[in-house]
């Protein structure tokens, strides 16, 4: 079955992918595309609608990223969002300009709410606004729809071409009606039907295993995290008895983690091994304190582990991976900004031998992996995990990485862990890292000189921006008390209560 489509062409945008996941949402199938994809490749796609992303620069320059007037001409609904609303003006003849007032955050917006767009809401809204150029002359044809207090076009449209442009950013749960305005454009504009469902891609993606792989087998590199679990519930469905999977242990997985993963996958239709390779890559990260070259060691290694367990495997001819789409796109994929590297991502070595890489999940959201987990019977906790990086604690031991802090940050991060759960506090992600900051302390009547524990949980529903948690000032004191009690060496626990942006989930 062949899913109604809708196109987001990125035009460098930080919020493309909140795009393609709002519309995914709707149930509704979307695939991001560079903004300079021809139109004629766009025409062969049959896409129902076009969303056109942000972007970080200022359309009238000549080194600005365009698209082709024709584009506008195909009868096809387009909605372009901040930077794709003034490429939208500019092409058709309108006018951008920079802002007398740039607007940043919240803004309180009059809409009209006759437009198509903003059908079912109150004529005042409360959206996202990012932006220095504004749109300052209409198109022929285009009317406002749209505007606050300095900006006098915060949405146009021309509902003759189907044509829409909003200033603001209706993708960020910052603008609270945003999900509405996308099913308007969706069921409203485009007619869509809503067929894109998780039963109907988890049936594609089996199928799609079997007709890659046929009777060959498989080799998985499963860390035990959401995406490497499901995408080995998913080998074993549609491939029993072909694919296996090897569990690298590289010292760096939080308590008990390990044993765990064995329980999970040691039986059943995977061919499951272990292997104790703590030392190994601790020697490999001796002296090493750049987060990026860790994390390109630990892949790098995590590699060669992996083919030399896997060259005992004579028969498999092909890789499989657990990569999902957020990770492409914060490894800098697609000319997005590198934020991250990740091992399963970038930076494997060019001699790897398997004829075949299976990604099933390359295109698919966190959230969207969870719901396909649940439908393929993985346990609860397991698909409910807070997502771990491949680089494991490493990214949350700041420095050089030894066993003596390891050992640290796994009872610290524990500590942290079961308090925040017994707590009830409602968080997304969780965790300790491991400073390199050693501070003075006292206990009892003797000086100490020990590391900085710091705390960081975060609430989001997209992973691409967060919130810290508001955390219960008892249980932030009675989690830092453990901690200094039961973790020797570990003087100081503070918390993070910065968000995404500025900063990173993580702090490597």
């Amino acid at each position: 079955m062949q899913n109604e489509l809708v196109i987001v062409l990125d035009f460098g945008g930080q919020y493309k992918e909140l795009i393609a996941r709002r519309i995914r949402e709707c149930h509704v199938l979307s695939r991001i595309l560079p903004g300079t994809t021809p139109v004629e490749k766009l025409k062969e796609m049959n896409p129902i609608g076009i969303v056109l992303t942000g972007g970080p620069q200022s359309v009238y320059l000549p080194q600005s990223p365009r698209c082709d007037r024709s584009l506008f001409e195909l009868g096809i609904p387009v909605w372009g969002i901040c930077y794709g609303a003034q490429l939208l003006c500019h092409v058709m003849g309108g006018e951008v300009s920079p802002c007398a007032q740039s607007e940043y955050g919240v803004t309180s917006t009059i809409l009209d709410t006759a437009t198509g767009l903003f059908k079912g809401l109150d004529a005042q809204q409360g959206v996202l606004m990012s932006h220095t150029d504004q749109i300052s002359r209409l198109p022929q044809g285009f009317i406002g729809a749209a505007h606050t207090s300095s900006c006098p076009y915060a949405a146009v449209f021309n509902e003759e071409k189907r044509l829409y442009g909003t200033q603001f950013h209706p993708e960020v749960i910052s603008t609270k009606h945003g999900e509405q305005m996308f099913k308007n454009f969706l069921f409203d504009i485009c007619h869509a039907k809503g067929d894109y469902t998780m039963r109907g891609v988890e049936k594609e993606l089996i199928e799609s295993i079997r007709a890659q792989v046929a009777d060959g087998q498989v080799v998985l590199g499963l860390s035990g995290g959401v995406d490497s679990s499901v995408c080995a519930a998913l080998l074993a469905k549609a491939i029993p008895g072909q694919a296996f999977c090897i569990f690298v242990d590289h010292g760096m997985m939080r308590k008990d983690e390990g044993d765990q993963i064995e329980a999970v996958f040691a039986s059943g239709a995977l061919q499951f091994i272990r292997v104790n390779a703590q030392e190994r890559f601790l020697g490999k990260l001796k002296g090493v304190t750049d987060p990026e070259t860790k994390r390109k060691i630990i892949g790098e290694e995590f590699v060669r582990v992996f083919e030399e367990e896997s060259e005992k495997l004579r028969g498999a001819e092909f890789l499989a991976q657990g990569t999902i789409y957020p990770d492409v796109v914060e490894s800098g994929a697609n000319k997005s900004a590198t934020i991250k590297s990740h091992h399963n991502v970038g930076g494997l070595p060019k001699d790897i031998r398997f004829k075949g890489l299976v990604e099933p999940l390359r295109g698919l959201f966190k959230d969207e992996v969870r719901i396909l987990g649940k439908r393929l019977g993985l346990p609860a906790f397991l698909v409910n995990r807070q997502p771990f990086p491949g680089p494991g604690l490493a990214v949350r031991c700041i420095g050089e990485i030894t066993k003596e802090k390891l050992d640290l940050l796994r009872e610290a991060d524990a500590i942290f862990r079961e308090e925040l759960e017994c707590s009830r506090v409602k968080a997304s992600q969780y965790f300790a890292v491991l400073t390199d900051t050693r501070s003075v302390g006292v206990m009892g009547d003797f000086r100490t000189y020990g590391y900085t524990v710091a705390l960081r949980s975060v609430n989001t529903t997209d992973f691409m921006t967060c919130e810290y948690t508001k955390i219960p000032h008892s249980v932030l004191g009675r989690t830092a008390e453990r901690i200094v009690n039961e973790v020797r060496g570990v003087s100081r626990v503070v918390y993070d209560i910065t968000g995404k942006p500025p900063a990173t989930v993580e702090w490597e």
